[in-house]
């Protein structure tokens, strides 16, 4: 089941496989044959001696067996946890925004407390993020857009943010008492990337309103979008967060909070995951209204309906 789970997630690539897994190119392949006769049918398809296509026989085989492999996972875990709670490794997948500006503080702290706990990051589209969280690659997924696409995630929102506009010193813009929308749709944009870091909400409050931005230039980094607004490339609007008062003190940062709807982080985490000890304290230390308490009752809610009822009445912060 490895071998199969491996070979797929390596673009059916058995001579990579073998690398990864440190085991020789003939056996996987004699391996995946052996399971195949075993069960009957094929569960690639073949031309001469490489793997084309995963069949439909082997998309049903693999749903199942990325199951088993991710249910292995969780009693290792679980012996870990009663072996060393405080040894072990914690992978996170999240956008270049909350890696550059609201996990840093987080992570320090958490790796003071826990050394021997090794921490893996990965970055990627929202999209890619939320996979890797269903697929069992990473234990928590952090992002704004996507989560709610994926069923079998269990997400807990972890605080709303809002956008500014950045300006350079003496624009026009800055002689605006009070920012409209149509103010903002008059100079060319520098933004997100669609799908990421909320821009769904930028785009319907222009949408709402009517208006057609002309939007010049897409990032997925609001480093890179801040350094085309100092081109003078057009006005950039990102998240607040991503606006540092000591470093950025050729912008100007112009409130947008009237504008656009607020957006809500959240963490995600595969349905049936055992959450060890320093996953807990994680959670806490990134959203302190997340108590172990409150991830548990989480976990015993079975419908997104159940888990918005569990949050209703709970005043997220403001990043």
């Amino acid at each position: 089941m490895r071998y199969i789970w491996e070979v797929a997630h390596h673009e059916l690539n058995v001579s990579a496989t073998a690398q990864s897994l440190y085991t020789s190119q003939p056996g996987i392949s004699k391996q995946i044959r052996l399971l195949e006769d075993e069960l009957g049918v094929e569960i690639f398809s073949r031309s001469g001696k490489h793997l084309t296509r995963i069949t439909p026989a082997g998309e049903a085989i693999l749903r199942t067996a990325g199951e088993i492999l991710r249910k292995v996972e969780s009693i290792k875990q679980v012996a870990q946890e009663f072996s060393n709670e405080r040894k072990g490794s914690l992978s996170i997948a999240t956008t270049h925004t909350q890696a550059r500006y609201a996990l840093p503080k987080v992570i320090s702290s958490f790796i003071d407390k826990y050394p021997e706990v090794a921490l893996h990051m990965h970055q990627g589209t929202p999209m890619q993020i939320s996979e890797m969280a269903a697929d069992g690659s990473v234990d928590f997924a952090i992002a704004t857009e996507a989560l709610e696409l994926f069923s079998d995630l269990i997400m807990l929102p972890c605080y709303r943010w809002n956008r500014c506009i950045l300006v350079p010193r003496n624009h026009p813009l800055c002689q605006v008492s009070q920012l409209s929308l149509e103010d903002v749709a008059k100079h060319p944009i520098v933004t997100y990337v669609f799908g990421f870091t909320g821009r769904s909400k930028l785009d319907e409050a222009f949408m709402e309103r009517g208006l057609a931005p002309k939007v010049v230039f897409t990032a997925a980094d609001a480093d890179v979008i801040k350094t085309y607004v100092r081109l003078g490339l057009g006005i950039g609007i990102v998240a607040k967060m991503a606006y540092d008062e000591d470093v950025d003190t050729d912008l100007v940062a112009l409130d947008a909070r009237h504008l656009f709807r607020s957006s809500t982080t959240k963490i995600g985490f595969r349905r049936g995951t055992f959450l060890r000890g320093f996953m807990y304290e994680f959670i806490e230390e990134f959203a302190p209204h997340l108590t172990k308490d409150l991830v548990t009752e989480a976990f015993n809610r079975h419908s997104k309906v159940e888990l918005d009822e569990l949050f209703k009445h709970i005043e997220l912060p403001e990043y």
